[in-house]
């Protein structure tokens, strides 16, 4: 069995309060009645429909999932963060924001006693229970729902604009393009990789087939062979076996510690009878793949260096020359930034990272 993670204990929660955030379709669907506003404050829509209240400017921000503290120390806003939740652990600065509790439970009380003139969630791990407590209390919660990699590029740009700070967010939505673009134009001419993400062992879960993760597998050049409509099914091993994926893709906060997967496996009955297992194809990637932030753009690239190390074999300068049509390099990123340092920061060794 795998040692129980932060980011995997983030993907089982996720899966276990998702239905509990699940707003009325009908009130999502009508067009809400206007809210009053006065000159010092607006209306926003969040990524689930909702109109809230917020004010003109937004200085204290308190986030309740470790993939928006990411995102606001992304976009460069970690001043404006003054709480934020017992699991968000990257980067490491975040661990020394003062704690509101977990993402399922957090205190209202620390919560309102740092005056947040903003509270961020997302749908597939904050409780509509949160949402409506936080509302009782004065406090506007704005909540995301990316369920793509082009949905979580669009989630940092509407979110540096909600913050006052569009320019940000599109220079960062434009980094995250381009060297997604890159990978994909790497990869353009290889087969895709027919793999299994497995997120739990005992019980076997891996991902449904709408999921952000499965659709970062794509862009890294694999095909989640699990075609299942549920979030986080929960999968029997007979018809892994059945399917015979070629890799099986693990998320870990030390991917560079990872060995033990091999060995555990390889000893494991009823997983030795897998090619994948024989042959030791294992892709083992930062646990950044489970959380819908920019960093999510380097585990794709990190897979897909994994699945298809041929595409990113460098030709030598002199054969460069001599060929018509070379093989495109990664696209260079602008001259050092914080969002670049940001979005590179992923060969750092991780403290604990949860998921989401």
């Amino acid at each position: 069995m795998r040692l129980l993670t932060h980011s995997t204990l983030g993907l089982i929660a996720a899966a276990a309060v998702s239905l509990l955030f699940s707003f009325s379709t009908c009130a999502s669907q009508s067009t809400p009645a206007p809210l009053p506003t006065s000159p010092s404050y607006r209306q926003v829509t969040d990524e689930i429909g909702r109109t809230i209240r917020v004010p003109q400017s937004i200085h204290r921000i308190v986030s309740l999932a470790p993939n928006l503290t990411e995102t606001i120390y992304a976009l460069g806003m970690q001043d404006r963060l003054v709480g934020d939740t017992d699991y968000c652990d990257f980067p490491l600065e975040a661990q020394q924001k003062p704690k509101v509790g977990g993402a399922i439970n957090p205190s209202l009380e620390t919560i309102a006693s740092l005056h947040p003139d903003l509270v961020l969630v997302t749908k597939n791990l904050n409780r509509l229970e949160t949402v409506n407590a936080l509302d009782s209390l004065g406090i506007p919660s704005y909540a995301t729902d990316p369920h793509t990699v082009e949905a979580i590029i669009s989630s940092t740009e509407r979110l540096a604009d909600l913050l006052g700070a569009p320019e940000i967010g599109i220079t960062l939505g434009r980094q995250m393009e381009s060297r997604i673009a890159a990978i994909k134009e790497r990869i353009a001419a290889m087969p895709p990789r027919r793999v299994m993400f497995i997120v739990w062992t005992e019980p076997l879960i891996s991902i449904g087939k709408d999921t952000f993760i499965a659709d970062a597998l794509q862009h890294a050049g694999a095909v989640s062979v699990i075609d299942s409509s549920q979030n986080w099914p929960q999968i029997n091993l007979e018809e892994v076996v059945r399917l015979q994926p070629e890799f099986l893709v693990f998320a870990e906060a030390h991917p560079e510690d990872a060995a033990h997967i091999t060995d555990t496996f390889a000893n494991l009955p009823g997983w030795r009878v897998l090619d994948a297992v024989k042959h030791h194809r294992f892709a083992v990637i930062s646990d950044a793949v489970n959380r819908p932030a920019p960093r999510i753009a380097s585990a794709i690239e990190d897979l897909a260096r994994q699945l298809h190390p041929e595409a990113f074999v460098e030709v030598p300068q002199t054969e460069k020359k001599e060929s018509t049509n070379p093989t495109p390099p990664l696209a260079k990123q602008p001259e050092a930034t914080q969002l670049l340092n940001f979005l590179h920061d992923f060969s750092s060794p991780l403290e604990s990272a949860c998921a989401r």
